[in-house]
């Protein structure tokens, strides 16, 4: 009976987007997602709702059958978060939550005790995805503007009004959504995506760009980047590392989404022009080279929709984890074969990825998602937290004996 409820209202759900993109359509020829795919409507059957998400309560939710390696625990560590996206840590080791595009929300996790207690702190707000936490303030980004609540967690019940940091974003909702992370240079890195499936971005888009932590001095980053929603700082050299969605409608194994590194400012990553390093865009890639660009540091799969990256800086873990990167594969939506997981990106000394290997699987069955990762946070005890926002839940990662080869 609770999977009939939770099918019933997911169909509601996905009737509702689907009658107003509908509407939409009758406005407007095309959706961003849909241009470039395929001639007449057949790729309308592969529409951005293939999984809407639903809150699970616990004892529904697929902790169970999610595999890690020998010597890995997976649990439950809350639920019934709707949307549930990014991940930051406060400093009395509350755990914000970000949403998208049903909740609106950001949420406070607090552990009771081994009971989490979860509050809304932001609400109404359209596509606040991108969080981060620093000096008691929670930095909120949405499509237009970044927001900073001051001292937050002495106010979870009765948040502060935000103090606006920025506001001269573009604001578009296609790839609009941000993420946040204020780099060991003390300087808040966004990201703008491509306000398009593929174009021609103008210079306020297709970029990651970092301000001082009052919104001024703003500067490109990095260039061609067609949308990231996840990026760190390598703990031993500093340098940016970030994942990048590349374009949707070439085929189904082509492009490969992408792993970067930014070694100095204002480097190229070839957006729209060059995809995966591999492949000039039909469109676009007229008479230019994947040579005049930054090739991907690592290739993470086809449509594979890479978002929230981390080093891994803690101290559970076996030794081989140590500075790896754990990346959360969303999975496509238009693609034949589903596939999402949490894969570990192992580097040498040189910071040169040596190869890519699956950690957290087990949420497909049948070609249908029964969870999505978004996003990965190392808790104070070297634990991974990972949220699902098809689910609306969180997951432990531990390490608790044994083989890990």
């Amino acid at each position: 009976m609770r999977y009939q409820r939770r099918n019933a209202l997911r169909l509601t759900l996905a009737l509702v987007a689907l009658t107003c993109g509908a509407a939409a359509a009758a406005e407007k020829t095309e959706e961003f997602w849909s241009l470039g795919g395929p001639k007449g409507r057949q790729g309308f059957k592969l529409a951005p709702v293939s999984a809407f998400p639903v809150p699970t309560p616990a004892e529904a939710l697929p902790t169970a059958k999610l595999r890690v390696p020998p010597g890995f625990k997976v649990e439950t560590y809350a639920s019934d978060i709707l949307d549930a996206r990014m991940m930051r840590l406060g400093e009395r080791d509350t755990l914000f939550v970000s949403s998208l595009f049903v909740a609106n929300k950001v949420y406070a996790v607090v552990d009771k005790g081994g009971r989490r207690e979860v509050k809304t702190v932001v609400s109404g707000m359209t596509l606040p995805n991108g969080i981060e936490f620093r000096n008691g303030a929670l930095y909120v980004a949405n499509a237009k503007e970044i927001l900073r609540y001051d001292g937050v967690e002495d106010r979870l019940d009765a948040p502060p009004k935000p103090v606006v940091v920025y506001d001269k974003f573009p604001g578009e909702s296609p790839h609009g959504w941000k993420f946040l992370k204020i780099g060991p240079d003390g300087k808040l890195y966004v990201p703008v995506g491509a306000p398009c499936n593929v174009c021609e971005p103008d210079p306020r888009h297709a970029r990651i760009f970092r301000m001082d932590l009052d919104g001024s001095n703003v500067e490109t980053v990095a260039r061609g980047v067609r949308n990231s929603v996840g990026f760190d700082f390598d703990p031993r050299s500093g340098d940016l590392w970030f994942t990048d969605n590349q374009r949707d409608w070439i085929s189904d194994d082509m492009p490969l989404d992408e792993l970067n590194h930014v070694t100095r400012a204002g480097q190229d990553f070839g957006f729209p022009y060059c995809h995966s390093g591999l492949m000039t865009d039909p469109e676009f890639g007229q008479g230019r080279s994947c040579g005049e660009f930054v090739s991907p540091a690592a290739l993470l799969g086809p449509h594979a929709a890479p978002l929230g990256m981390r080093f891994y800086t803690g101290g559970m873990f076996p030794e081989k984890y140590r500075d790896a990167i754990f990346i959360a594969r969303h999975g496509p939506w238009n693609r034949s074969q589903k596939y999402a997981d949490v894969a570990v990106a192992f580097l040498n000394d040189r910071r040169e990825v040596v190869w890519v290997e699956p950690f957290l699987t087990g949420f497909v069955e049948d070609n249908e998602y029964v969870g999505r990762p978004v996003d990965v946070e190392v808790m104070r005890d070297g634990s991974l937290l990972v949220s699902d926002d098809h689910n609306g839940a969180i997951y432990r990662v531990s390490y608790v004996g044994g083989a890990t080869d």
